[in-house]
Order: structure tokens, then C-alpha cells, then sequence
């Protein structure tokens, strides 16, 4: 067993602001289909590194069950035609907020700036929207700059944990 720290981290509305996001001409970002084989394929390829297991037990019609959620939007980035990486966002109506639910790139682009274009994306995204706030939480166990890149977005940390988890 191992202590990991849990950070829940929010940006209010008044701080929620649109980014101009550089992205070269081989680069696209875009809104998927419902189509559960993506994010099944992005939790498991992702979530290896960082421990993400709560869906790998999931059959494909809970997959299936959880896409059909109306609120839930699958971006994901391609380079060259290759996945690079994705996001999950919910909209949660009853309270007027935007979750982050799931972000991550595939090993073989960790390093190259894609987490932080995809996290603006997310975040111009989640603008449109106009909630009163969006948030997102982390982890210890998470890409070493995952919280960095949250913070340097405008993120605050509202709520941390420790908790103990079994590797």
C-alpha cells in the first residue's frame, strides 16, 4: 500500500477564459462520435502508466451504458493522422459545471507540448458552455506535470487528500 495525494483542482467562471491554441497544420483536434471503442482504448493505453484501473473491469456494454450519457463529449488529437491523445468533459446541467473527467496523451507524445494544447482545448471548450466553473482532479500517481499544466491554466486547488491505494 501507498500514500497518493488526491488534488481537486477549479476555475471559477470569471477566471474561465478562451486561449489561442498553436497548432501545426498536421494537428486536429475533434469531437468523437459515440463510440466506446475510442475511450476504451485510450483509458486502458493511458491509464497503464498511472495506475487508472476503476474501468478496465467495465464490459463493453458498460462502455457502451456510459457513452450514452448526453452530457459526456470524447475530444481526441491526432498528428499526422496518429492518436495523440484525449478528453473526456461532462456538463453537469444541475449545478452549471464542467468536469474534466479523463485527459491523457500516449506515451510515444509525452513531452511534446500536446497535454497542454489539449488542455486549452478543453478549456475553450468548457467556455462555450459558459458553467460557473470547471474542474478536474489529480493525482500523485498522475504525469509528473499533470498538476503543473493545470495550475499554469489557471486551476486552483479546492480540496486535497491523501489516500491509501494498493499498487
Amino acid at each position: 500500500m501507498i500514500k497518493v495525494k488526491r488534488f481537486f483542482l477549479e476555475i471559477l467562471s470569471a477566471d474561465l477564459v478562451e486561449s489561442e491554441i498553436q497548432l501545426t497544420a498536421d494537428v486536429e483536434i475533434k469531437q468523437e462520435k459515440r463510440n466506446f471503442e475510442i475511450n476504451k482504448f485510450f483509458y486502458k493505453q493511458i491509464g497503464i502508466d498511472h495506475y487508472w484501473r476503476d474501468r478496465l473491469v467495465w464490459s463493453d456494454r458498460e462502455w457502451t451504458s456510459y457513452l450514452t450519457n448526453k452530457n459526456l463529449e470524447t475530444w481526441t488529437m491526432k498528428s499526422k493522422g496518429h492518436l495523440v491523445g484525449f478528453y473526456e468533459l461532462e456538463f453537469h446541467r444541475d449545478t452549471n459545471e464542467v468536469e474534466l473527467i479523463n485527459m491523457g496523451v500516449l506515451k510515444d507524445y509525452r513531452g511534446k507540448k500536446f497535454g497542454s494544447k489539449l488542455l486549452s482545448h478543453s478549456i475553450n471548450i468548457s467556455c462555450a458552455k459558459k458553467p460557473s466553473r470547471m474542474w478536474v482532479h489529480t493525482c500523485s500517481l498522475d504525469h509528473k506535470f499533470a498538476l503543473t499544466n493545470y495550475k499554469s491554466r489557471g486551476f486552483k486547488i479546492f480540496k486535497e487528500e491523501e489516500i491509501n491505494f494498493v499498487a
